[in-house]
């Protein structure tokens, strides 16, 4: 049986509207059972007119209860990440392919959870919608879910980072997400931030 595919490819249908628009539709969302258990909807952030987007897999526990993408640990380091690399935070849009938080309790903690396929899928037309209104040069998913939405179920972050394909007028890449370094061990941690770095500045390059 065939593996299912993350990657649809968007339909002649997908909302093209604003992203004030597609915020105010997608804090109603009840297109998968995510919803019940997370605290809101947590839609992307950013410029409209921005020519990068980034994407994650999904916000955090500090995301879910603040309703603003990467204003987590995550965040914090991605933001670190992008001062090396010499891109200004406040002309990117940041979002992720799922909208809600999935977690599994332990106690007072939510330990985050892999979405499913049909979870994914079920947010696909938000991310589409927030590329069709953005109308950026590039798009870069950070960590494996991402990339698996933007380029296809077989793509591997470890193996093919950085790789650029070009698509509808669209440049797509991949990179580690920055929860990847956080989870690693303390000892690899700068040498992890240092190649993040060198990817957002050949995405930077891309521009």
């Amino acid at each position: 049986m065939d593996e299912p595919s993350l990657f649809d490819e968007p339909s002649a249908d997908s909302p093209a509207a604003s992203l004030a628009e597609l915020r105010d539709a997608a804090a109603a969302c009840t297109n998968c059972d995510l919803y019940r258990h997370a605290t809101q909807t947590v839609f992307g952030a950013g410029p409209q007119d921005a020519r990068l987007i980034l994407v994650g897999e999904q916000p955090g526990d500090r995301e879910d209860i603040e309703g603003e993408p990467f204003v987590g640990p995550a965040g914090r380091l991605l933001d670190q990440a992008l001062v090396d690399a010499g891109i200004d935070r406040d002309l990117v849009y940041v979002t992720n392919a799922v909208k809600h938080f999935k977690f599994t309790a332990r106690g007072k903690r939510r330990i985050h959870a892999t979405p499913k396929v049909e979870e994914i899928r079920a947010c696909r037309l938000w991310l589409d919608g927030e590329i069709a209104a953005v109308r950026p040069t590039v798009v870069a998913a950070l960590g494996a879910t991402a990339a698996k939405v933007l380029l296809g179920p077989s793509f591997r972050v470890s193996k093919q980072r950085g790789e650029v394909v070009e698509r509808d007028g669209l440049r797509l890449t991949a990179t580690i997400h920055p929860s990847a370094i956080l989870r690693g061990p303390q000892e690899e941690r700068d040498a992890a931030l240092a190649d993040l770095v060198n990817d957002l500045r050949a995405i930077a390059a891309l521009l």
